[in-house]
């Protein structure tokens, strides 16, 4: 596993994370919460230190999930991720989504973080949280609002970073203007390539780290999924053209293409995939999403890539020869 530092802040994380969205149990078709422990602890068991949460993943129960996976052990061998802004306690800030019946509004104002956070922290089970990240923009509060309070959170050592996420440039400049931030998390992958160009220079030029979610394009680019594949009831991707089974076929046939260089490194699609986004410029660590003890062992494996320039400069060419997937 190879190991990156987030950000200036000091901190160690390992090339790939834990995403767990899919361990809450919400819109992605259920899961079992022994599966998921144990997933956790395999991953931490290959080298994974860095778990990426949030509350509104199950309106808390991947917290929760996170927090009995992790008791017992030490603590200063795991960076937690978690986030806030998203939340059903107060209706202030603007409507998001519905979730169990709740409805959950993107909010960030100073009263509100300092309440998710200690909420947070004893789902946890944790006295601190290693990077607290807002999860969306709030046009409602003020980012300096929002920043004033995340920096007093990390003076009084509750938090010992702060992070964004889905957060354009002029917003985090707003949040540089207060105080230090250490990473973005953007969507990221072979098929979504937005950040690249002016935002992941932006977060070069800061010293700020990138922590991408949905590296495998939510399982596209494992190369395990098929034109049949038929989805949970729940499963968010259902609904997605992009999940088609045009879209499916044209995908796996991109990834046929990229076989000499799995055979080479001796890997897996999903390694390959998690390879190729590590290695691009400015990104610290993709965030991978888990069900079970096999998938984090796979995924921690990828950890251990190092691809050539004239390897990605293929993959490059194969990548673009695909076009748009929507």
């Amino acid at each position: 596993m190879q190991y990156r530092e987030l950000g200036k802040s000091g901190i160690s994380v390992s090339v790939v994370g834990l995403g767990t969205w899919a361990i809450g149990g919400w819109a992605w078709g259920g899961n079992d919460d022994n599966d998921s422990i144990a997933a956790i602890r395999r991953g931490l068991d290959d080298g994974i230190n860095l778990i990426d949460t949030a509350p509104a993943y199950g309106l808390g129960h991947s917290e929760e999930v996170v927090g009995k996976a992790i008791k017992g052990r030490p603590r200063d061998k795991i960076v937690i991720a978690t986030k806030c802004g998203l939340v059903w306690h107060t209706d202030k800030g603007t409507f998001s989504f519905e979730e169990y019946g709740k409805r959950v509004h993107r909010y960030l104002g100073p009263e509100s973080v300092r309440y998710e956070l200690e909420q947070s922290l004893k789902l946890l089970g944790v006295d601190f949280i290693d990077l607290y990240q807002t999860h969306w923009p709030d046009v409602t509060t003020p980012i300096a609002d929002t920043m004033g309070e995340l920096v007093r959170l990390k003076d009084a050592g509750k938090i010992r970073a702060i992070g964004v996420s889905n957060c354009d440039i002029p917003p985090m400049k707003e949040y540089l203007a207060v105080g230090r931030i250490e990473s973005n998390q953007p969507p990221y992958s072979m098929l979504d390539r937005g950040i690249e160009g002016e935002l992941l220079e932006f977060c070069r030029k800061n010293s700020i780290g990138v922590l991408p979610y949905s590296p495998l394009a939510q399982g596209l680019l494992t190369g395990k999924m098929t034109p049949e594949r038929k989805f949970k009831p729940g499963d968010w991707r259902a609904s997605r053209k992009r999940f088609s089974p045009e879209s499916i076929r044209r995908v796996n046939a991109m990834l046929d293409k990229f076989a000499p260089i799995r055979e080479k490194h001796k890997v897996n699609q999903t390694q390959l995939t998690i390879g190729w986004t590590i290695a691009r410029p400015g990104i610290t660590s993709a965030l991978v999403g888990v069900r079970n003890p096999q998938q984090a062992a796979d995924i921690a494996k990828g950890g251990d890539m190092v691809l050539s320039k004239d390897e990605l400069a293929r993959m490059d060419k194969i990548i673009a020869e695909l076009g748009s997937v929507d």
